[in-house]
């Protein structure tokens, strides 16, 4: 689609640095792509969270690292 937008210089030089894009087309594009995917992660953990009681919890997952480790090592 083609669109003519008016993107501050500064914002678009620090966009192509960071994406390390060729042309301001490709940094626009990955950085729309790298939003996108960002807020669907986000949206992903808020319908996931705290949905997984099951879960090890940190002292469960220590000893089993340590028993694992024994095991190596026998």
């Amino acid at each position: 689609m083609k669109t003519t937008i008016d993107i501050p210089d500064k914002l678009l030089r620090e966009t192509i640095k960071r994406t390390n894009a060729k042309t301001k087309r490709d940094a626009v594009v990955t950085a729309l792509e790298k939003f996108n995917r960002l807020q669907r992660l986000r949206e992903l953990n808020t319908r996931l969270k705290g949905t997984f009681v099951d879960f090890m919890t940190q002292d469960e997952l220590k000893v089993m690292r340590e028993d694992a480790k024994w095991a190596k090592t026998t």
